[in-house]
């Protein structure tokens, strides 16, 4: 028998629409994995999409080495494809499972032209019954120097806080509804003033969350 077999796993944690301000985007945030126990190569992507068109899109590929039984160290590349122009970034990060299960996912990342960011994001479940999950999460992005043409101003540039509640009527299947919250802070929140956007986003979502 083989006792460190390849593995794959997808899961797509988000797949949802957001009523907001008379849009109703649809979003998605979906990872994937193959390896083994120790190694393995990452997928991570997120976006929006609205009124026909990609705003918003990131995808990393990374390489993910366990260093404890509930944490691994992950290495690679980030690009932010959207909105244009694109960036691109070395990424290293910790990925685990904290005390009390508080999913975390860290994440510092060096672009060009000296350009820094950093990423924090937290999750929690609140399991009611085996099938009845409330998960709150929240992620913050800070960026090392504004950048005009994309947006992004330095210092804390968004907080974004959600509560979504599951049925999970399988495991791998399970539809949701919840509230999403957005924040622009500081010079970013500034850059969308400047575009006559919003800085402040109060959501109602529903979507689907599966893994295979």
């Amino acid at each position: 028998m083989n006792d460190d077999p390849l593995l794959t796993m997808l899961l797509v944690d988000q797949f949802e629409f957001r009523d907001a301000d008379g849009k109703t985007p649809l979003a998605w945030d979906a990872e994937a994995w193959l390896g083994k126990d120790l190694n393995k190569l990452w997928i991570k992507t997120d976006g929006e999409y609205i009124d026909g068109a990609v705003e918003e899109m990131e995808l990393q590929a990374l390489y993910s080495r366990a260093i404890t039984p509930f944490w691994d160290l992950q290495a690679g590349w980030r690009r932010d494809i959207r909105p244009s122009p694109d960036r691109d970034w070395l990424a290293l990060g910790v990925k685990g499972l904290a005390p009390y299960y508080f999913d975390v996912d860290v994440a510092l990342f060096v672009g060009e032209s000296g350009r820094t960011a950093a990423r924090l994001k937290l999750e929690y479940e609140i399991m009611f019954t085996q099938q009845l999950i409330l998960v709150p999460e929240v992620e913050l992005n800070f960026y090392g120097k504004d950048d005009p043409a994309v947006g992004i101003g330095s210092g804390l540039a968004d907080t974004e806080v959600g509560l979504r509640l599951r049925y999970e009527i399988r495991r791998e299947f399970a539809p949701y509804i919840g509230l999403n919250w957005i924040r622009l802070h500081g010079q970013t929140a500034d850059f969308a003033r400047a575009e006559k956007e919003d800085i402040d986003d109060f959501q109602f979502v529903f979507g689907v969350r599966v893994w295979f």
